[in-house]
């Protein structure tokens, strides 16, 4: 089975690096000079003619990378496409700054931005002159302000957008696509396009392209604030907006585009995950004592019920009573205790609140478990090589398909704070975690009462001081998939290893390591 599953794992991950390394063909993939310190690329196709140039910009949390199937698929289609990393976001090197609740503040500031990439990509020979914003989320609000200002845009994409500066008659060409599953931005798409002619529904266009007075509102299909990126629909209504403002003759969307690129990159992230198990089982195998069933009555020996036992293992999880506190205690008392606490040692949108929780709900698990006599005999020596390889796996392996294929995952020097203050709250955390949860021999639903029990924790910290910690909501999404995910591979190392803190210290890294590259950089000064 071992071999088996190894054999499954590598041939998917070859099989969707192929597919998605097919994207590229036909491409030329390079930076973009003259955006002074944002990092940009320039897709273009080759052998192409000057076109429009479309700048391309990601959400609150993303990255250039983020955004490649837009760019794959309208570089096919002959566009001149820019897409670039926000101040504060993937590997550029400044940090966010300004008010982000005011207009003339961050918004200003990212604005500026994204006009300095556009006149960068329309100074380049490829560039005829025509300039399109497409922003996602966050950024939709960019896109629609910058193509108000000078360079003045001619069309504008506005993918899952909110902007208040949507008017009836601009800005021009407006497509707007939210995902079917996004509630709210779906009803946002609805009104800007009612705004031009409050008589149309979703899926209609008002105006002329033509002549630039035209905007539509789309539906994508099964799909919610992630997935809208790699739907289909939008990727088509995307390139057929834009031929259709240009008056550019429409392609087939067959090939190598963009289209599809979601799902093998689904496939890829669960083929790395599934090679962890057979990965895990070469580990040195943990001690195992037989502990026979015994059958009691009054006034008698406990006897040995025949061919029954139940194994013990280092780090058994907790029961009964010790497990309900052991849930409940951190998940009431470390909101409460840090609500009044005032915190900015990190530069980063609440990274550092995230690193005192996690940091102090860990301790509370240790201690209670050091009270309980359950930290005896898991911290072997060897403990610490095999969590270091967990980490390296974690990091390495499927750090580097995310870098290439999903977000950025290589952080900047400027990171190296953040991801060592986060790994001291994670590491203790996820350390806690793992052995309150038996390293991977708890029952399923106690492992779900645990991570649920955490993630309210994180919501009534918010709760408490909304304003503050809102962006603690932004963020959940990376904890919960860290938890599907790297939660079942640290159930596989615990119960080869018999150790829970082997994969409890090598997640927490990886954990930390997640939410540093994650998290936007914020000058508050």
């Amino acid at each position: 089975m071992r071999w088996l599953v190894l054999f499954a794992a590598l041939a998917a991950i070859a099989l969707s690096v192929w597919k998605l390394e097919a994207d590229r063909a036909g491409l030329i993939i390079s930076p973009l000079d003259g955006t002074g310190t944002t990092p940009a690329t320039l897709y273009l196709r080759e052998g192409g003619d000057p076109a429009p140039v479309v700048v391309i910009a990601h959400g609150f949390a993303g990255s250039r990378q983020l955004m490649e199937a837009f760019a794959f698929t309208l570089a096919h289609a002959g566009y001149t496409v820019v897409s670039y990393d926000l101040e504060g976001h993937g590997r550029n090197p400044v940090p966010m700054s300004g008010d982000v609740t005011s207009i003339d503040g961050t918004t200003r500031l990212l604005v500026d931005e994204a006009r300095r990439v556009a006149r960068a990509a329309l100074a380049h020979p490829r560039a005829d002159g025509r300039l399109v914003y497409l922003g996602h989320s966050m950024a939709s609000d960019i896109a629609v302000r910058a193509a108000l200002s000078d360079p003045a845009a001619d069309a504008v994409v506005g993918i899952s957008m909110f902007s208040q500066a949507v008017t009836p008659d601009a800005p021009r060409n407006l497509l707007v696509i939210a995902g079917e599953w996004e509630g709210r931005l779906a009803a946002e798409a609805e009104a800007a396009l009612k705004l031009a002619d409050p008589s149309l529904e979703l899926g209609m266009t008002a105006g002329d392209p033509v002549n630039g007075t035209g905007r539509r509102a789309v539906l994508a299909p099964s799909v919610e604030h992630v997935g809208v990126l790699y739907s289909a629909t939008a990727l088509r209504e995307t390139r057929d907006w834009l031929d259709q403002s240009f008056g550019q003759t429409p392609q087939s969307m067959d090939g190598a585009n963009g289209a599809g690129r979601g799902g093998w990159i689904a496939l890829l992230l669960a083929a790395i995950i599934l090679l962890g198990w057979p990965l895990a089982q070469l580990l040195p195998s943990g001690p195992r004592t037989q502990n026979p069933v015994s059958a009691t009555s009054a006034g008698t020996t406990p006897k040995v019920l025949s061919g029954v036992h139940s194994m013990r293992f280092p780090g058994h999880p907790a029961q009964g009573w010790r497990f309900w506190a052991l849930v409940l205690l951190p998940a009431f008392v470390v909101p409460v205790v840090l609500a009044p606490v005032k915190l900015g040692f990190l530069p980063v949108l609440v990274a550092d609140y995230l690193a005192l929780h996690l940091g102090l709900y860990g301790l509370i698990w240790l201690v209670m478990l050091g009270w309980f006599g359950m930290l005896k005999s898991q911290f072997p020596a060897r403990v610490w090589w095999m969590a270091a390889a967990v980490a390296v796996f974690g990091i390495v392996v499927f750090g580097g398909g995310v870098e290439r294929y999903v977000t950025t995952f290589l952080p900047h020097s400027g990171r190296a704070l953040v991801i060592f203050g986060l790994i001291l709250g994670a590491v203790p955390f996820s350390l806690g975690d793992a052995l309150v949860t038996g390293g991977g021999q708890s029952a399923w639903w106690r492992v779900l009462v645990v991570r649920t029990a955490f993630l309210a924790s994180l919501g009534g910290a918010v709760a408490l001081d909304f304003e503050g910690l809102f962006f603690l909501i932004i963020i959940l999404p990376v904890i919960i998939v860290f938890f599907l995910l790297f939660g079942s591979m640290a159930g596989w190392v615990g119960r080869r290893t018999s150790l829970a803190s082997v994969g409890g210290i090598g997640m927490g890294v990886v954990l930390a390591w997640s939410l540093g590259v994650t998290f936007p950089m914020f000058d508050a000064g």
